[in-house]
């Protein structure tokens, strides 16, 4: 598939994308790449302005993606705004906003969904084609998306437009790769709404597309990111029973995915991201007739992670007399996923302040991001780690990777390394003479 050069547009459509972030950005360059001159809308003034110029809205490694949208830019193959009022002349609408869920209930919050409705739906044209790729709980699409329009259009769905929910299926660090390559589900209010959709979706991905229901799509999106999600769990709770009982996981892991249909996922310091931490509470949140346990559990568990690595650092400095209150501590990551700036969910987060409820002075860095909350981040990952006590790897950055332990070793104030997402082996640890911990290593404590 061609990189750079729009193709003619799929029966003559013009297409918007309603969000401009990591899935709309995207979606947008697949459109434009395909010829249909979309132009992407955006409440971020910021935002729409960068992603205009042909500049990535966002930080992180994403190759092929920031060339691929400075060409379209430069060829003016697509327009962003953030006036509702310019997408009147669109014939496809593609949503692409966030939809949380509420901690406090683990409930979707559709604030983002209902304000990108509410905003386009007195400009959209009859018989306009509406797609949802936001990942949303099953009955969103006849329950709130069906109502927004019709209480502002009085408008039949696959009578007076097109409703389809084709659930977005990309990951940072990957994005352009994922949305070229990846089968697509396209859930249609009727089979004519699915086709519809499926005639721009075969000029955007190689992938098989699959027609089926709003409900059908809606459920395999969360089901899918809720089935990793208990995969991971499964993963993180064979780490501690290793590290109970003094075993390396990581050998067992590899053990066991020896014996067919076995796939044991990696463990870590915590599950992030926008999709993973809330979609099992997405797919669980309409059920009523029984109590949802496997999910619930799994997300559970994998929440507690990062309090098990600052469990785990609290430990190495018992060992060397020391405790956390008055220790200084530096997090190697903050952002969820490695080479890329996605701070959503991210684990690091919830370290830090587990640290700093115990008393000790926490350094974040990370090569992609500036800030974390009420952490400032600094960049140099040895430098942040000059007279400190230990350093945590939260996040397994390309970066990290590349530091030498020896040098390590000579900046701590004391020689803790603990290791959250293996970025590092134990015998190169004890090498340089480092007290060494990590997830699931039971016997590689030195």
């Amino acid at each position: 598939m061609d990189q750079s050069n729009p193709a003619p547009a799929p029966l003559g459509e013009r297409a918007a994308v309603v969000g401009i972030g990591y899935v709309g950005l995207t979606l947008l360059c697949a459109l434009a790449r395909a010829g249909l001159k979309p132009i992407g809308y955006d409440i971020d003034a910021q935002k729409v302005a960068k992603a205009g110029r042909g500049e990535m809205p966002f930080e992180g490694a994403e190759p092929a993606l920031d060339d691929l949208l400075a060409d379209l830019a430069r060829q003016e193959a697509f327009t962003t705004t953030t006036d509702p009022a310019d997408l009147a002349d669109a014939t496809a609408v593609f949503i692409a906003v966030e939809t949380p869920v509420d901690p406090s209930d683990n409930r979707p919050r559709y604030k983002a969904l209902r304000a990108a409705l509410e905003g386009i739906a007195p400009h959209l044209g009859r018989g306009v084609l509406l797609v949802v790729e936001s990942t949303i709980a099953p009955g969103t699409i006849s329950g709130l998306v069906e109502p927004a329009i019709a209480s502002v259009r009085a408008w039949t769905p696959g009578v007076d437009y097109n409703l389809v929910h084709c659930p977005e299926r990309v990951m940072p660090s990957r994005l352009l790769r994922n949305i070229s390559t990846m089968d697509r589900v396209v859930g249609g209010v009727t089979p004519a709404c699915a086709r519809r959709a499926m005639a721009i979706y075969e000029h955007v991905t190689s992938g098989t597309l699959h027609p089926t229901t709003a409900l059908v799509a809606e459920i395999s999106k969360t089901a899918e990111n809720a089935y990793r999600d208990v995969q991971i769990a499964f993963a993180n709770e064979l780490a501690l029973i290793c590290e109970e009982l003094g075993a390396d996981v990581y050998e067992v892991r590899d053990l066991v995915n020896s014996s067919p249909g076995r796939n044991v996922h990696l463990p870590g310091a915590g599950v992030g991201g926008h999709c993973i931490p809330k979609d099992p509470w997405l797919l669980c949140s309409p059920v009523r007739g029984f109590e949802p346990t496997v999910m619930p559990s799994s997300r559970r568990l994998n929440d507690s992670m990062p309090l098990h690595m600052a469990g785990l650092i609290g430990k190495a400095l018992e060992r060397e007399g020391r405790k956390l209150a008055g220790s200084v501590v530096t997090l190697w990551g903050a952002s969820y996923l490695e080479n890329t700036d996605d701070l959503r969910n991210t684990p690091a987060l919830t370290c830090a302040r587990a640290l700093v409820s115990e008393g000790a002075e926490v350094r974040v860095v990370d090569p992609y991001v500036d800030r974390l909350e009420e952490f400032p981040v600094s960049q140099d990952a040895l430098e942040a780690a000059a007279g400190a006590d230990a350093v945590g790897v939260i996040t397994a950055h390309d970066a990290f990777r590349e530091v030498d332990l020896g040098q390590l070793r000579t900046a701590l104030r004391t020689p803790i390394l603990v290791d959250g997402r293996r970025v590092f082996e134990p015998d190169a640890a004890r090498g340089a003479g480092l007290r060494f911990l990590a997830i699931g290593r039971g016997p590689h404590a030195v």
